[in-house]
C-alpha cells in the first residue's frame, strides 16, 4: 500500500489590524503589566530576550514560519512587511542557526518595521545590539541558514510557547514578549489600565506606612497552607 504525504507551505497577504489608537494605548506599557492584565497568560519564553535591554517593540504579529535551518520564508516576510509590522518567527526553537543578520535588520529599517522576535537563532550580534531596530531572539549563532526550503507566512504559529496569529498584537521590552490576541486588545488594554493604576496605589500606601503583606491581604494564608513559624532555640 502506497502512503502519501502533502506539506502545505502557504504564503497569505491577508492582514487584519488592531485600530491604530488601541496599538498605540500599549505603547510604554511593561510586558509584566500586560502579562498580569491577561491573567499571567500570553508571555513567551523567558529564553526569547532583547539583544539590548534597551530594545522595545509593540505592533501587528506578521507571522513566520520557517523549515529547519531556513530562512527563505522569513526573507518573503520582508519582503512584504509593510512599515511598523512585527516579524514573529516560529524557528523551531533551533539555537543553532542564525537565521537573521545584519543585512536583513538594515533592510528591516529601511522598511520602517517595528521588529523582529525569532524563536531561534540570530546572527551579527553586535551589530544588531547597535542597531536601533528591536531584535528579540532565544540565541545567537555564527552558523547561516540556507535559503532553499519553503515556509510559510501569515499563517497561525507558536513563538517561545504562545499561540500567535496573524494581526495579533505583541509587545517586547527587557523583561521578554507577551502577545495579546488582537481580538481582545482593547479589552486587555483597560485591564492594562487598571494594573498600572493599582501598583500606583499600592506605592502610595507603602510611602504611608502601610506593609506590601497586608495590602495583598496575605495575613493568615502562610498558615493556612501549613506554614508554621518556628522558635529558635538560644
Amino acid at each position: 500500500m502506497k502512503e502519501w504525504c502533502f506539506c502545505v507551505f502557504i504564503v497569505d497577504e491577508c492582514r487584519d489590524y488592531i485600530p491604530k489608537e488601541i496599538t498605540e494605548g500599549y505603547r510604554g506599557l511593561a510586558v509584566a503589566n500586560i502579562g498580569d492584565a491577561r491573567g499571567r497568560f500570553g508571555c513567551m519564553s523567558w529564553m526569547i530576550k532583547p539583544l539590548h535591554p534597551d530594545m522595545r517593540l509593540c505592533g501587528p504579529a506578521l507571522t513566520v514560519q520557517t523549515y529547519r535551518a531556513d530562512n527563505l520564508a522569513l526573507h518573503v516576510a520582508l519582503d512584504m512587511a509593510r512599515p511598523g509590522d512585527i516579524l514573529v518567527v516560529d524557528a523551531g526553537a533551533i539555537p543553532d542557526t542564525g537565521l537573521w543578520g545584519g543585512l536583513m535588520n538594515h533592510m528591516a529599517q529601511l522598511k520602517k518595521l517595528g521588529g523582529i522576535i525569532v524563536d531561534g537563532g540570530v546572527r551579527d550580534s553586535l551589530e544588531l545590539a547597535g542597531d536601533a531596530f528591536p531584535v528579540f531572539a532565544r540565541a545567537v549563532s555564527p552558523q547561516g541558514g540556507f535559503k532553499s526550503s519553503p515556509g510559510s507566512v501569515n499563517v497561525p504559529i507558536a513563538c517561545g510557547g504562545v499561540p500567535v496569529l496573524p494581526g495579533d498584537l505583541v509587545v517586547g521590552d527587557a523583561d521578554g514578549v507577551v502577545v495579546v490576541p488582537s481580538a481582545k486588545a482593547e479589552e486587555i488594554l483597560k485591564k492594562t489600565l487598571a494594573v498600572v493604576a493599582k501598583e500606583e496605589e499600592l506605592r502610595e500606601r507603602m510611602d504611608g506606612g502601610e506593609t506590601l503583606f497586608s495590602l495583598l491581604k496575605l495575613d493568615g494564608v502562610p498558615e493556612r497552607l501549613g506554614m508554621l513559624a518556628t522558635e529558635k532555640e538560644m
